[in-house]
């Protein structure tokens, strides 16, 4: 892929995940904002774009992703994004609500934006639940369908909602709240970095905490710049 000034952060990651770590590297969010060309992100962050640009080439000519995410059919991305991330959410919930309930009561006095921690990582916890509920009951079902409906060449019926679109716009605006969340979390916590007087517990539930930031940056990269882009693609060519 040719990189320039003119290229996609989304589409750059989209064709190779590990330009992610250089995107990481200066700050740039890829999957929430993505949709912005490299001249846009090097200016608002004061960058030469020609570094980055250097950088991107060279990891992207360097290696390729395992996972080439492009060239797989809708139906296996979504099972892949459920079996992979949502089954991952679901499992570390519960214990790193766990980590930051304990940690709260024990250094909250010492370190209170612990209390904003635990409340944010709640909020999300929920948000989150019911997000990939929608996913797994409306939206995925729905993906799947386009793509039979294109293999077979038979008709689709028409969605209560109307068209692929509505449930996919309301999914990027949860995405873009989750982001801001974390983008939060990441500041109280000094970017997960445990503070001089961290015990175990404390240094173990930041690094869990950077784990599910990281994890949900790729989900949401994978639905947002995929397979969202690519069902309403395949909607439109169908109709």
């Amino acid at each position: 892929m040719e990189i320039n000034n003119n290229s996609i952060v989304a589409d750059i990651v989209a064709n190779n995940y590990k330009t992610a770590t250089i995107f990481k590297l200066y700050g740039i969010d890829f999957c929430c904002n993505g949709n912005r060309t490299i001249q846009e992100v090097t200016t608002k962050k004061n960058i030469v774009p020609d570094t980055l640009i250097n950088k991107l080439i060279r990891i992207d000519r360097g290696s390729k992703s395992n996972n080439d995410y492009q060239s797989w059919s809708l139906d296996f991305l979504c099972d892949y994004i459920y079996q992979n991330h949502h089954t991952y959410v679901e499992k570390q919930i519960p214990e790193i609500l766990e980590y930051l309930t304990k940690l709260a009561k024990v250094h909250g006095n010492n370190h209170p934006e612990l209390h904003e921690v635990l409340q944010l990582f709640k909020e999300s916890a929920g948000e989150l639940t019911t997000h990939m509920k929608k996913e797994e009951l409306i939206l995925f079902p729905f993906i799947k369908k386009l793509v039979e409906a294109s293999s077979s060449n038979t008709p689709l019926s028409p969605p209560p909602f109307g068209t692929v679109e509505n449930p996919i716009n309301m999914m990027h605006t949860e995405h873009d709240n989750e982001g801001s969340r974390f983008r939060t979390i990441a500041r109280l916590t000094n970017n997960y970095t445990p503070p001089e007087d961290a015990c175990n517990t404390y240094k173990v539930a930041l690094a869990m905490l950077r784990e599910f930031e990281e994890d949900l940056h790729k989900h949401i990269h994978l639905e947002n710049n995929i397979l969202f882009r690519k069902a309403i693609k395949l909607e439109n060519q169908l109709n």
